[in-house]
């Protein structure tokens, strides 16, 4: 592909001005939040303090593994470590999560740190050397960094993080916004908030005990990631011809030629597998059966159909091991939280729901765990860990009750 050296520049610049601009309402959020705790501090009418996130987690931890070990009969790895990030640090631990080969670490590790930065110059030269990866980790970096608000903590490499800045001053600011008297509602939000943590330390000490299901998930990604920067090498040195032919042939909206990068990621992003094949299967089917490949499409883009080919079994190998890493660390908060009435002033205060709602989202993976442990009961989370299950063993749990059965 051939452009103009200084238009093309210009189209870069276009294309991290429009990244940190989809960022825009998490960031002002993030500002926001900060502006008004920092507001909060300075009121001499608010003088109510809550516990330290370092103290609180400290109290609770040695519960929640308990909770654990007796519910699941695993324990948590006892070099297991929590840390307590701020707002920079998380955002980098986030592009952490993003796997990729070693030939692309730094790349991404870049691209994170450039976005966490809103450095747009950074951003933008980083696409220009690195075209195919920018297309590939670009919306995977946006994804994970604009949930950073909505995150209460993760989980990698042998530490658990929770959000400091998210956790330490929501429950102030909730209990500011409230208004006075501040004393009538200051016990439900300190519960709320110690429900909180309660969760984010489950869910991620239920992530502790996964080890081996992490590590498959981490491969397969890895492997989906370098199908697609096959995809976007392939598509990104497609002819002007040939791309074109490709847009009326798909009936797709055109882009001036004067922006050849914007209309190659455009179709990048049509044709990746994720939205092109998936897009057509139901959910619980997407890794059943391969999508079919128009001939003609096949014709101009001789590559497409290989590559599709070759993305299907590791993208299997993701969806099955995610249901899992979800559904093990979901069916496990239901059951232990249930009834507990810090975590019940959680689900009021900070997320404005009950409990019906709650399990009616939180349901990822969780029919399988479910089906196993009426079967199993305590034994199935370690049977699910060491003999994950397929895509179809998920869908059908039956068939992986007879698998563990030979």
């Amino acid at each position: 592909m051939e452009f103009n050296e200084r238009k093309g520049m210009a189209e870069f610049d276009e294309f991290a001005e429009a990244l940190i601009d989809q960022l825009g309402v998490e960031i002002n959020e993030e500002k926001e939040n900060s502006e008004l705790a920092s507001k909060i501090d300075e009121d001499p009418s608010f003088n109510f303090n809550f516990d330290s996130l370092e103290s609180i987690t400290e109290k609770i931890f040695p519960e929640m593994k308990q909770k654990i070990s007796e519910f699941t009969g695993l324990k948590v790895p006892e070099d297991t470590e929590i840390k307590f990030p701020e707002l920079i640090e998380l955002k980098k631990l986030k592009g952490s999560r993003i796997f990729t080969n070693d030939n692309a670490r730094q790349f991404v590790d870049s691209l994170v740190d450039a976005i966490s930065k809103e450095d747009k110059g950074k951003i933008a030269s980083l696409m220009k050397g690195d075209t195919v990866r920018f297309l590939v980790y670009s919306t995977y970096a946006k994804n994970y960094i604009s949930k950073i608000s909505v995150t209460f903590g993760d989980y990698l490499d042998n530490t658990i993080f929770l959000n400091k800045l998210f956790l330490s001053i929501l429950p102030k600011i909730k209990l500011y916004k409230k208004g006075e008297p501040y004393e009538s509602n200051f016990e439900q939000i300190k519960s709320s908030y110690l429900g909180a943590v309660k969760m984010a330390l489950l869910e991620e000490s239920i992530h502790a005990i996964q080890k081996k299901v992490h590590e498959n998930n981490k491969q397969a990604v890895i492997r989906v990631n370098e199908i697609y920067e096959d995809l976007a090498k392939v598509i990104l040195e497609l002819d002007d011809s040939t791309l074109s032919q490709i847009f009326e042939y798909m009936n797709l909206e055109d882009v001036p030629n004067e922006f050849p990068i914007a209309k190659r990621a455009n179709l990048f992003f049509i044709l990746n597998p994720e939205n092109f094949i998936l897009g057509t299967l139901p959910e619980d089917r997407m890794a059943t059966k391969q999508g079919q490949i128009d001939t003609k499409l096949s014709e101009m883009i001789p590559q497409l159909s290989e590559i599709y080919s070759q993305w299907l079994k590791p993208r299997q190998d993701q969806y099955s091991a995610m249901m899992i890493i979800q559904g093990m660390a979901n069916f496990v908060i239901k059951k232990t939280l249930k009834g507990d009435p810090d975590f019940e002033n959680y689900l009021t205060v900070f997320k404005g729901i009950d409990w019906n709602i709650f399990e009616s989202q939180k349901n990822l993976g969780i029919n399988f765990v479910d089906a196993i442990y009426d079967n199993l009961g305590v034994n199935s989370f370690e049977k699910i860990i060491q003999n994950p299950p397929d895509t179809l063993e998920i869908r059908d749990p039956q068939l992986y009750l007879e698998k563990l059965s030979q």
